[in-house]
């Protein structure tokens, strides 16, 4: 009698030198590139200002891809999974930033925003042994929102069309607080669970 032979399992090692984590470094390598730019034209001209709002507009369609990429063809890694939300924060948070020290957008605008976007970072990191909290639609859209009003302002667009831009980063700034919230009590319901669970 033969013995039925044992299938072997293999786990998939993801190399972190996959497309997605390079487009990953490459918004990262983009926010001194997008610094430069703004400071170098000070939001002043049409010419710098088209450059520095393209450059924020690559940088900040290079998170969606990577994600979409990273999903799809199954290249979720460590090194991702933190440089990823870092890069995120860091092309926004310039710009925003920027955007304030020029006038452009209030400091209160801007603190509020920042202050949940690194406070829902440090929230998953937290909770990360527990399990990861998924991007919700209102994530998404609070992105959306706040790329758009960035780029808003960023491009040379002009009167009466420039009001759009406040109405955009009011959006923006609601969004962002509501779902601040919600990520907020899915990291307790989840570290919640997790501790039951092991009892």
């Amino acid at each position: 009698m033969t013995e039925e032979p044992v299938p072997v399992t293999t786990t998939r090692v993801v190399s972190p030198y996959n497309p997605a984590n390079v487009l990953t470094a490459v918004r990262i390598v983009l926010v001194p590139v997008f610094l430069a730019l703004v400071v170098a034209s000070s939001l002043q001209g049409t010419g710098p200002r088209i450059l520095s709002c393209l450059v924020f507009c690559v940088a900040s369609g290079t998170d969606f891809l990577d994600g979409w990429i990273a999903r799809r063809w199954s290249m979720v890694t460590s090194f991702g999974k933190v440089a990823d939300p870092i890069a995120d924060k860091a092309l926004t948070g310039t710009a925003l930033v920027l955007l304030a020290a020029y006038g452009r957008v209030w400091w209160w605008v801007v603190i509020v925003i920042l202050v949940r976007e690194w406070g829902v970072t440090a929230l998953r990191f937290w909770v990360i042994r527990y399990g990861i909290i998924p991007a919700s639609r209102g994530g998404k859209l609070k992105t959306v929102l706040q790329i758009a009003a960035i780029a808003w302002y960023l491009w040379p667009v002009p009167h009466p069309a420039d009001l759009v831009g406040p109405v955009l980063m009011g959006a923006a700034l609601l969004v962002t607080v509501v779902t601040g919230g919600d990520y907020v009590v899915q990291a307790l319901r989840l570290r919640r669970e997790a501790r039951s669970a092991r009892q």
